[in-house]
């Protein structure tokens, strides 16, 4: 998949886009309804609420890099980012169509969720764009699970009380997070159980604290989220993967953690021995879990 920035764009007059447009903030199966089978996903960067009001910013679901790899996963040739800035918020709606999805994009068809909106104050809508002849417009219902209307909104609730099972189901996969690999007090290591902790970005959701099976860097992972209260470290909140067949070296690396379930909720051991036992418990959990998925 091609990552290419709006003004880098060259319109295809000979093979107009199929293009679907959204902010696409986990790329729920809301958002994987809206991508369909459009060839070219529009999208932004930074979220809009970032610059239009940064006081309703909500902590997003997934990093670009993470959205990128989801989309490519899709099947989409093409993902065309717009830069959100100041100068974008003042587009109007209808020299958003005729710049943008006209002039840049000379899409074919446009596919959006029925509540999109965009241009200056939010002025354009679904049916404004039906009101275009220049391409046809697909407008998606929203789409329901278990009875629920799929949002970004709910899924952010069930990842933060730790419910990463239920999240996945409305995700159309499992909830991911990364970042960088930083060195720890070495107590994994000491335990026998060496781990790569990543300290969250406090601008993405993170699942509550507790112990989860999860995948990373393609290995089956026990992981803790939380403050490690047995030993009142004070390092404040860290993700520590325990990885179960992996030997290597991961400091300064990336990694990716694919949540799973959560077998349990931090807490206070009474003893270092106890709280290994527990850890070893843990590990033959995850070692189940991630079997029958």
């Amino acid at each position: 998949m091609r990552v290419v920035p709006l003004d880098q764009v060259e319109p295809r007059p000979d093979r107009p886009r199929h293009v679907a447009i959204g902010t696409f903030d986990g790329v729920h199966l809301g958002h994987r309804a809206v991508i369909g089978d459009a060839d070219t996903v529009l999208t932004f960067d930074p979220h809009p609420l970032a610059v239009i009001n940064p006081d309703a910013m909500p902590k997003l679901l997934m990093p670009f890099d993470i959205k990128r790899d989801v989309i490519a996963g899709l099947g989409v040739e093409e993902l065309v980012v717009i830069k959100f800035n100041r100068e974008f918020q003042e587009l109007s709606a209808e020299r958003f169509v005729e710049d943008v999805l006209v002039g840049r994009l000379t899409a074919a068809e446009v596919r959006v969720g029925e509540n999109f909106r965009f241009g200056k104050g939010a002025r354009g809508d679904a049916e404004f764009l039906r009101s275009r002849e220049e391409f046809e417009t697909e407008v998606v219902a929203m789409v329901d699970v278990e009875g629920e209307t799929v949002s970004s909104t709910q899924i952010r609730a069930l990842v933060a009380a730790g419910d990463v099972a239920r999240a996945a189901r409305f995700l159309g996969a499992p909830f991911m997070l990364e970042g960088e690999v930083v060195k720890g007090d070495g107590r994994g290591r000491e335990l026998g159980m060496p781990t790569a902790n990543i300290v969250p970005d406090p601008h993405y959701v993170c699942p509550g604290h507790g112990v989860y099976a999860a995948w990373a860097h393609g290995q089956p992972a026990a992981v803790n989220v939380g403050v490690r209260p047995t030993f009142d470290s004070g390092r404040g909140l860290l993700v520590e993967a325990y990885l179960l067949d992996y030997a290597g070296d991961l400091y300064g690396q990336t990694l990716r953690v694919a949540f799973v379930e959560r077998m349990r909720g931090e807490r206070r051991f009474e003893s270092v021995d106890a709280l290994v036992a527990q850890m070893h418990r843990d590990v033959e959990q995850v070692r189940a879990t991630v079997r029958r998925r």
